[in-house]
């Protein structure tokens, strides 16, 4: 899908979508209940439909409800499943000790960059505990039961590794321990994870980079859930505000452990209004300036940032980014490339970007690379360029806002399919 974007401020106000790491995390643990679970609002995009979808092959039942999902537990797991993971890393990297801790006899396998994606620290982890992996990269398939214990690997590489593992380790017959060779990489979804475990009663009790799980022990429902806002997904429009805007955007908690909440404060360093209202954010355009920000607890907002980065004045670097090469797409190769076909000044480090702001970028056809996040940094550029720009490839947004194009239109952009 080739999609034609004229060069237009975003403003108005819209609603944000649900939390698609949160949904994760809630689906997951509703389908290890005691009892039905209603989530709601019913959450969107290609990676939730690969784990609902992985989730009904393990025996639990997912159906959409009156405008959320109904989720039925499943009470004994399926022989054998065929978990098919798409592109979803978060999928793979939840399900897999999951499945390894449900059952005996699993197979995985899953499309576009995901076999390259890193997994190898989990798989040799989990093979000290009872799991033979009949391949060393998807598609695999695994037999054997996961085991508690103690489990040593790093947590610099992913943090769904460790999150992946507290899902699981509460129903192995054995207490567990988790530690970690070095420092969680982006530690807020871990504690998204341990938030969403202690609302089903599941008790994990960290202490520093380790983490102590009882066994035997068992999810408990609370019967219905409202899922938060998605602030990865927020943060393109919130950047439109910085733009040009004013923009508003309702349905973000200001308590949320998401780490791309960040999006606030970055924005009010490069130099934008940012207002926090008693149930909305509204970002209003400023003069920006360029910033050098540490990204390795917020990389899904590195694309957002690159593009505030080059209409900002001066330098802008965004640093310790080396886990977005492993991403939908080398992130940091794929991004240079983007804004430098846009007219961009960018340069591409080893672990990060360096960027020379001006006040206006060319436009161009750009190819998204098959990353959603790109497809969303494309449309905000857009609206800072002189001439048209076409993304090709654009279906790729529906990884998780498929939506996207819609609500870029409700708030005056010009979106069209050529």
């Amino acid at each position: 899908m080739r999609v034609l974007i004229k060069p237009r401020p975003l403003q108005g106000e819209l609603a944000s979508i649900t939390a698609k790491a949160a949904a994760h995390r809630q689906l997951i643990c509703a389908a290890l209940s005691d009892k039905p679970t209603f989530i709601s609002p019913a959450p969107s995009g290609d990676d939730i439909a690969a784990t609902a979808d992985c989730l009904n092959r393990l025996g639990a039942s997912l159906s959409a409800h009156e405008g959320g999902l109904l989720v039925r537990p499943l009470n004994q797991a399926a022989d054998h499943p065929l978990l098919d993971c798409r592109e979803s890393g978060t999928t793979l990297r939840f399900l897999l000790p999951l499945a390894a801790v449900l059952t005996k006899k699993a197979a995985f396998r899953g499309t576009g960059r995901l076999p390259i994606r890193p997994v190898a620290e989990l798989i040799s982890s989990m093979a000290e505990h009872g799991v033979h992996f009949h391949a060393d990269s998807l598609p695999f398939s695994i037999s054997g039961q996961l085991r508690g214990g103690v489990y040593r690997l790093p947590g610099h590489i992913s943090s769904q590794y460790v999150s992946g593992l507290l899902c699981a380790l509460p129903l192995a017959n054995e207490d567990s321990e988790i530690h970690l060779s070095t420092p969680l990489q982006a530690p807020g979804y871990v504690q998204m994870t341990l938030d969403t475990l202690k609302s089903f009663a599941i008790k994990v009790r960290q202490k520093g980079n380790s983490f102590y799980v009882m066994g035997r022990q068992k999810y408990l429902s609370p019967g219905r859930i409202t899922l938060e806002g998605d602030w990865s997904n927020a943060a393109c429009f919130l950047a439109s505000g910085a733009l040009a805007g004013p923009v508003r955007l309702t349905g973000l908690s200001l308590t949320s452990l998401q780490p791309d909440k960040g999006i606030l404060t970055l924005l009010t360093a490069f130099g934008a209004k940012v207002e926090r209202q008693k149930d909305a954010i509204m970002v209003s355009r400023d003069r920006l300036n360029g910033q050098e920000i540490d990204v390795a607890s917020t990389p899904d907002l590195v694309p957002i940032l690159a593009v505030l980065g080059a209409l900002a004045k001066g330098r802008t670097v965004l640093k310790n980014a080396a886990c977005l090469r492993y991403k939908e797409s080398d992130r940091l190769q794929s991004m240079a490339a983007l804004l430098s076909c846009l007219g961009a000044r960018v340069t591409e480090g080893k672990d990060a970007l360096i960027i020379e702001g001006q006040e206006q970028l060319n436009g161009g056809e750009i190819s998204e690379y098959g990353d959603h996040r790109l497809v969303m940094a494309a449309a905000l550029a857009a609206c800072a360029c002189r001439h048209d720009v076409i993304i090709r490839g654009a279906e790729a947004i529906n990884k998780s806002y498929p939506a996207f194009f819609a609500d870029y239109r409700s708030l005056g952009g010009y979106a069209a399919n050529i």
